[in-house]
């Protein structure tokens, strides 16, 4: 059977048992599939209370029934949502009698999203600001992932390419049709100052790359100091539960502990670490040698140390941010205290923590400001539109070069954009020169 035009089906709605779930059957067999499961469909995009009987006439259940006629559906194709009750013994009697018909399959993973892609419904943008979607914990991440589902991220690149495959298609002419009255002379000057200020756009986008992957990552967090210093202390109290053992002992935790909290709408990880000192003891050295690792790796690191200490203002490897908190205010000191701490707290009574939690949205708002919420948010963005600024600032910069040389490197600075989106079109560039200068006529 060929895959290709296979009929596929899933269930699309969430775990199991659920008040409502949503069977989703999309292919060239959909609406005759669903047909006969309850008799006669209702127009298209128009929900219908249908009974819905397996095909000895068993019934199996009463529910919502939508019809998306091709190419009016999420992936493009003929496609019929059930919305029946979420019994778990009620969607496997579904799943069962679809997969009776000749032609439809269970669908594989991110099937349906990747129909829409070859159908022209979502970009490869969109696809993946849909799963940061559904995956989104915190208010940022949501507004982050909405801009790039609803095309904002594809819109913007898709406008840098068009400006640089226009910049290759005048450079084309010049070159190759100069005979003709039609093709402007010496389109040099505004081409390359038009791909200055292009340059500088990827640039300036690329600078909030940072927050962008803070926003759907999580700013990255590390409590660091001696033994007992509370640091595990600390970690419960923010979290607000019993994540790490406590105790008097020095050297309790041995390995890295891990907590995500919601800081003002955003995703804060937040990680307790070993005790770091001196110590022949070998899983302890691991555990301290796996601290360091950790903050090397971190963007804000919380240097703790006992009222009346030194807190550890620089750590090998780390050049961000070092927060000095002086912890145990609610004991009292032996002697005046001859350190100055940013913070001060108590995890045992509360006292600043509220004045903590205010500093790290202070932060992060820091890192939001100047930034729209058009960020690159994911590693492959980030790059491509890296080797995309690269290969423009190669065709900008290089004014000795033929022009055939730069409009290569203008084409590579398009191509790169393009694969972001997974629009990358040859036929682009020959559809601008003939519609724009009449060549051949």
């Amino acid at each position: 059977m060929n895959s290709d035009i296979d009929t596929i089906f899933a269930l699309s709605s969430g775990g199991l048992p659920s008040g409502v779930a949503v069977v989703r059957v999309s292919g060239p067999l959909a609406l005759e599939v669903a047909a006969q499961l309850v008799k006669s469909l209702p127009a298209p995009q128009q929900a219908a209370v249908r009974t819905i009987r397996m095909r000895n006439g068993l019934v199996l259940d009463q529910g919502l029934i939508l019809a998306f006629h091709r190419p009016a559906s999420f992936t493009g194709e003929d496609c019929v949502e059930f919305q029946i009750h979420g019994g778990k013994a009620l969607v496997a009697a579904l799943l069962d009698e679809l997969s009776t018909f000749e032609g439809c399959r269970l669908a594989e993973h991110g099937e349906f999203s990747r129909r829409a892609l070859e159908n022209g419904k979502l970009d490869l943008v969109e696809i993946e600001g849909l799963a940061d979607l559904i995956a989104a914990e915190t208010e940022m991440q949501r507004r982050l992932a909405v801009e790039q589902s609803s095309g904002g991220h594809s819109r913007l690149y898709r406008a840098w390419a068009d400006r640089i495959t226009r910049a290759r298609a005048l450079i084309e002419a010049e070159l190759d049709f100069a005979d003709e009255e039609d093709v402007p002379g010496s389109v040099s000057d505004r081409v390359w100052a038009d791909m200055a200020v292009v340059l500088s756009e990827l640039e300036a986008h690329l600078a909030g790359a940072a927050f962008g992957e803070i926003i759907r990552d999580g700013l990255k967090v590390v409590i660091a100091g001696p033994p007992n210093s509370g640091k595990s202390s600390l970690m419960n109290a923010l979290a607000e539960r019993d994540v790490a053992i406590v105790t008097n002992i020095a050297g309790t935790t041995r390995d890295i502990l891990q907590v995500d909290l919601d800081i003002d709408g955003f995703a804060v990880k937040l990680f307790d670490t070993a005790g770091l000192r001196e110590t022949d003891e070998v899983v302890e050295v691991e555990g301290i040698r796996r601290a360091l690792k950790k903050i090397e790796d971190a963007d804000i690191v919380l240097s703790l140390a006992e009222v009346g200490e030194r807190a550890e203002e620089r750590f090998p490897d780390f050049s961000g941010s070092v927060v000095r908190i002086g912890t145990k205010v609610d004991l009292p000191l032996d002697g005046p205290c001859l350190y100055e701490y940013d913070l001060q707290l108590s995890a045992k009574t509360g006292a600043g923590l509220a004045e903590l939690r205010a500093w790290l949205a202070k932060e992060l708002h820091g890192f939001e400001s100047g930034y729209s919420l058009a960020l690159p948010s994911r590693l492959r963005h980030r790059q491509l539109i890296e080797h995309a600024a690269k290969m423009l600032n190669v065709a900008v910069g290089d004014g000795k070069s033929a022009l055939e040389v730069r409009a290569e490197f203008l084409r590579l600075a398009a191509d790169g954009l393009g694969r972001i989106t997974g629009h990358v079109d040859v036929e682009d560039l020959l559809e601008i020169i003939f519609s724009e200068f009449c060549i051949g006529k």
